[in-house]
């Protein structure tokens, strides 16, 4: 049936191929077919289907035929998706007037986000909720009550109980003298850090039975995006897949909600006296508006949802890039560890926080593996509010705008030799900027820019830092006779290692 399925939808000019559209289509958007003229140039379209014949199955390969697209076009872009324009951005310069000269007009989303409409089954969200009350008051809480710098150094005992559990891992791990798959350990250590983030303190039985069903919606997302793109006709051709998709939710409803109540009765009983805020007693606290009232529970599930998926998923995948580029290259692995060795005592077990801003090539090895491996091909999709004047082109109201960081980051334009892992590139002198939310600062944009850059990519880089300088202090990392590192990748819900790393593991504090 699934044949038929897509056959269907290609004859009612839809465009469901896999994952591709989990960035950048919308089942209920009823716009305007948008006339060709000033959009920008793009490649000849088939009457009925546009350039669907030109799209890969997955965003791996879209990458792949997007570059090629604007080598022939240009560095902005347009693709049909039968009568439906889309942008797509593959120059910084471009993305940064888009994002930041025009950030008011390119603040918003596609009427429906497939991502946000699976994982979050439509409830309030923050990535894919349209430019307005809703999305300000849901940003401005993350920010102020989690996100904060105050906040964020409250949570430091809980990243030193992250890398606790980490540094004993590797030690254990060390003792067996075989590889060590770093990915086994990374996942669950970071994974708890952000459901304690959310929920507060759990038991070890919790925490994986929630880092257990959100990892497991997000492997699954694929087989479930078709209910994002085309849900009604999804519901009906694929029943068997609508049920498991259902049974999905409801095993989420079953394991998180009894954490919120639980959360919700013990503040009852305690008031607000809590060492650590968690995102949940924020969510309990908000009002979006006097007339909406609090938050329901499912929309509390939903953020705190996104907050573990966002955090979670994106530092594990960046941490394990990191860690295999080390593996790779020994030589910047060990002028990382003379770096840190010069700010952090002889016989210390830990790099502290506080000096992290002290150890410029630590930043500069973070920002060279983002700048190479974005967690995902594209931002979420922009939707613009009005008609833009970008490069002597009109962007029409309404038309989504695809920015596609992969291929920002490795613009033979911009970098030499992009594909080269060379950290130093990003070192000129000076110390590197200690807000990597400058946008000026790097030709690159791994969180995003302007009004809906990722709210977390200071956390995010934090995290990044910390466990990176802590692991190569404690251990040394070593490639695998015979096997190396492989650098592939492949789509899951993000872009991630086709092969996970493996490696030796050597303690340098006994």
């Amino acid at each position: 049936m699934e044949v038929w399925f897509i056959i269907l939808i290609s004859l009612c000019a839809c465009f469901s191929l896999k994952s591709l559209f989990s960035f950048f289509s919308s089942s209920k958007t009823t716009k305007k077919n948008v006339s060709p003229g000033n959009l920008p140039p793009g490649p000849p379209t088939l009457p009925f289907i546009g350039n669907l014949h030109l799209l890969p199955k997955s965003m791996v390969d879209l990458r792949s035929v997007i570059y090629d697209l604007s080598h022939k076009y240009g560095p902005i872009l347009t693709v049909y998706l039968g009568s439906e324009p889309l942008i797509f951005i593959t120059s910084y310069t471009l993305a940064h007037q888009a994002l930041v000269r025009h950030g008011a007009a390119f603040a918003s989303r596609p009427a429906v986000v497939p991502v946000s409409a699976v994982l979050s089954n439509k409830r309030k969200d923050i990535g894919a909720t349209p430019f307005g009350p809703t999305w300000k008051a849901l940003r401005r809480n993350l920010i102020s009550e989690v996100l904060h710098p105050t906040s964020l150094k409250s949570y430091s005992v809980e990243r030193k109980r992250v890398l606790d559990s980490l540094i004993i891992g590797f030690h254990e791990s060390s003792k067996l003298n075989q590889p060590v798959r770093l990915l086994d350990h990374i996942h669950h250590a970071v994974f708890s850090l952000f459901i304690r983030m959310a929920f507060g303190e759990l038991s070890e039985t919790q925490i994986k039975e929630v880092e257990e069903i959100q990892y497991q919606l997000l492997v699954a997302y694929e087989q479930f995006s078709v209910f994002g793109t085309w849900p009604r006709l999804g519901k009906l051709l694929l029943r068997n897949r609508w049920k498991k998709y259902l049974q999905f939710l409801k095993n989420q409803d079953d394991v998180i909600l009894p954490l919120i109540r639980a959360r919700k009765k013990l503040r009852q009983e305690r008031g607000k006296a809590f060492e650590l805020i968690s995102y949940t007693d924020s969510l309990l606290d908000l009002k979006i508006s006097e007339e909406k009232g609090n938050l329901e529970e499912a929309d509390v599930l939903s953020l705190c949802s996104e907050f573990i998926n966002a955090g979670a998923d994106t530092s594990t995948t960046m941490l394990q890039w990191v860690l295999a580029y080390l593996v790779k290259h020994p030589r910047i692995q060990s002028k990382l560890f003379a770096e840190i060795s010069e700010v952090v005592a002889k016989g210390a077990k830990e790099v502290e926080e506080d000096d992290l801003h002290k150890i410029p090539y630590l930043k500069a090895v973070v920002l060279e593996s983002l700048r190479i491996h974005p967690p995902n091909t594209s931002l979420i999709p922009h939707t613009v509010m009005e008609d833009v004047e970008l490069c002597g082109y009109t962007i029409p109201k309404d038309t989504t705008v695809n920015i596609v960081t992969a291929l920002i980051g490795r613009d033979p334009n911009v970098w030499e030799n992009p594909m080269e892992f060379r950290p130093e590139r990003l070192l000129t002198g000076e110390d590197i900027g200690e807000e990597v939310s400058d946008v000026t600062a790097f030709k690159m944009m791994p969180f995003g820019a302007g009004r809906r850059m990722c709210p977390g990519n200071r956390l995010g880089l934090l995290l990044l830092q910390y466990l990176v300088s802590n692991l190569v202090w404690n251990f040394e990392f070593k490639t695998v006779d015979g096997e190396g590192v492989d650098l592939s990748e492949k789509e899951e819900f993000l872009v991630v290692m086709k092969n996970p790393v493996r490696a030796y593991i050597s303690p340098r504090i006994k």
